[in-house]
């Protein structure tokens, strides 16, 4: 009984003396749905990123005699009603889609991380000023905001930036409450407080002690947010004030849609938009779920 309780203890002996990212790590590998939607997510952003490589066909010109062709051919998922080859558009929908999504990700964390802990840290009035300035921006009508954004630059600045920019403006205020709260719960350990006695600069307490023990929280809600942008992007898109009409993207892609015409007889111009986004939001939320247990000390999954 004894060598048997000795064996059983071992693992559990491993376990301990590793680091909390190497738990993670490892419990995240041993994920099989997050591990394979990883896989599935980073196989979509190479063959998007690498379309110009893998096809030849032009995306924006429009040939009047290869007008809504059935799949098969020259043109393996058919043409749309202005004759553009549909895979072609859908890899580099993919592109502007995964850029906007990194981009307007990245942007809304480095914003409302920097606004969240700033508040969290100092509190009194400087606490109150950004919140206030957040529940504005929480509140604040963002297809009002994108549609007056896209008509004052129209012409003077590249769409895809405005959309990009117009998205992040409007995004980072769920952020910053998040990072704000968790702040305010580190900042009282002692630690912190040992670090503040000796005379550490504000600044080196924040990036230094705070940020780090609020990071898993941070990377969790940044997979989160990777999802719901994208799908802004691509409603945006889909009623017609996102990505230009120009510039092919999973969302104006699904413009199509709109008409009965193509939504009942010719599935193969909306159907590959469709499925291949919801497929990607799907992954990006297995991942974030992988990394939400991975992260949780408390959970074993």
């Amino acid at each position: 009984m004894v060598n048997v309780t000795a064996d059983s203890n071992k693992p559990q002996e491993k376990t301990v003396n590793m680091s909390p990212w190497a738990i993670a790590r490892r419990k995240f590998f041993r994920n099989k749905l997050a591990m394979i939607s990883s896989f599935f997510l980073l196989a979509i952003m190479i063959v998007s990123f690498l379309a110009p490589y893998i096809t030849t066909q032009d995306i924006s010109r429009v040939n009047i005699g290869q007008m809504s062709l059935e799949p098969g051919g020259e043109h393996i998922l058919g043409t749309d009603k202005a004759g553009r080859d549909v895979f072609t558009r859908l890899l580099y929908g993919g592109r502007i889609s995964l850029v906007v999504g990194i981009s307007c990700t990245a942007l809304v964390i480095l914003f409302g991380t920097l606004v969240g802990s700033i508040a969290g840290y100092y509190g009194g009035n400087i606490d109150t000023m950004l919140m206030r300035f957040t529940d504005f921006v929480l509140t604040f009508p963002f297809l009002v905001f994108v549609i007056v954004l896209n008509t004052i630059l129209f012409g003077i600045v590249d769409g895809l930036w405005v959309l990009i920019a117009a998205i992040s403006l409007l995004s980072w205020g769920g952020v910053a409450r998040i990072v704000r709260s968790k702040i305010l719960a580190e900042k009282e350990n002692e630690y912190i407080l040992a670090a503040i006695s000796i005379g550490c600069k504000p600044s080196a307490v924040i990036i230094k002690h705070l940020l780090p023990n609020v990071l898993s929280t941070i990377i969790v809600q940044a997979t989160i947010l990777f999802a719901t942008l994208i799908v802004a992007e691509s409603a945006l898109g889909f009623l017609g004030i996102g990505v230009p009409q120009s510039i092919p993207s999973w969302g104006n892609m699904l413009t199509a849609s709109q008409e009965a015409d193509v939504l009942r007889n010719k599935p193969w111009i909306w159907m590959p938009p469709a499925i291949i986004l919801t497929v990607t939001i799907l992954s990006i939320n297995f991942i974030g779920e992988g990394l939400k247990d991975a992260l949780n000390p408390k959970s074993f999954r």
